[in-house]
């Protein structure tokens, strides 16, 4: 390993925390390219849990992420959002920006299929959040909401903004995006859809999306759910326990109550959809400027060890927080 010649990458070392080390420079074999990172973002959802540990040892296998090294018990290598430019490899990638879902690292080398090139009308800067969308794509997949349906998406994170604004666009739909800062109300509004806290959000919706990671959002959700209408808990919680208020109207009102995970496609796009097409509409949907108020903050990936620290515990509004490479 040269002196200009080395890659650094972030690894959390024990639950809450983490530092930059050194990793051997990647060589390119065939059908494989090198990665040089313009972009990364911190993921509050899973991300969140890894630094804290709070991953539970039943699902330490289904959780790895494509490229993680070590596991959760740590060291623990993990991220799956990284946006940069093919330096060396596939003639026909070379020179091209594109995503990978690959931790957080300076460099890396991986097969030319793990990368998907990025459209001419998204910027490496917005594409960060092309993984959060393809969640946010594969939860609507799941919550199948009709025309005119009254929509309500409690948590406005990255995932919960995105699907607020996907279920926006759908023609006759009424979408309020609820959350308990009040400053959040701006995003709702530049996004095309209502806002309110919690004690104030219409209730009766036809479709309620879960998407805070707080198991009090889904006590809310239920509370806002009309007669025969479906709760999509799109959160992760890993570790923590909810406690959800059966006993009260959720049998009279026939309320269903289903999970969305993005690892795998739901039975009616199956036969169609591959996992690459997925990622690529999700992509092709980041083309709107607008979805640039997302990005709530940016650091260099220098700082990385400080700024997750500071993210994951005291996020202080933050939505999406980019991590840029020298």
């Amino acid at each position: 390993m040269t002196e200009s010649r080395k890659a650094f990458a972030y690894w959390v070392t024990a639950p809450g925390q983490g530092e930059l080390r050194p990793e051997p420079w990647p060589e390119v074999e065939p059908g494989q390219v090198r990665v040089r990172a313009l972009y990364g973002a911190v993921s509050r959802g899973t991300e969140a849990l890894v630094y804290r540990g709070e991953i539970p040892p039943s699902e330490h296998r289904r959780m790895r992420a494509p490229f993680q090294e070590g596991d959760f018990s740590f060291p623990v290598k993990y991220g799956y959002c990284s946006v940069g430019e093919v330096e060396e490899g596939s003639a026909a990638l070379v020179g091209k920006q594109v995503f990978c879902l690959y931790p957080h690292q300076t460099h890396y080398v991986v097969p030319a299929e793990a990368v998907v090139p990025l459209p001419d009308a998204v910027p490496a800067s917005r594409a960060i959040l092309a993984a959060n969308m393809e969640t946010a794509v594969n939860g609507l997949w799941d919550a199948t909401p009709r025309l005119g349906d009254r929509i309500a998406v409690i948590g406005a994170g990255t995932v919960g903004c995105l699907v607020a604004w996907l279920a926006g666009k759908i023609p006759g739909c009424e979408v309020e995006l609820i959350d308990v800062d009040p400053g959040k109300a701006e995003v709702a509004k530049a996004l095309g859809v209502r806002f309110a806290i919690p004690q104030q959000a219409r209730r009766e919706a036809d479709l309620v999306i879960h998407a805070s990671g707080n198991p009090a959002g889904l006590v809310t959700a239920l509370e806002l759910a009309g007669f025969e209408s479906t709760v999509v808990e799109m959160s992760w919680l890993g570790t923590r326990a909810a406690t959800l208020p059966l006993g009260e109207g959720f049998h009279q009102r026939r309320l269903t109550l289903r999970s969305s995970q993005v690892g795998g496609i739901p039975p009616l796009q199956s036969p169609r959809w591959s996992l690459r097409r997925r990622f690529e509409t999700a992509l092709g949907l980041l083309a709107d400027p607008r979805l640039d108020m997302l990005i709530t903050g940016s650091s260099p990936f220098s700082e990385l060890p400080r700024v997750m620290a500071r993210l994951i515990e005291d996020p202080q509004g933050a939505i999406c927080h980019r991590i840029h490479y020298s």
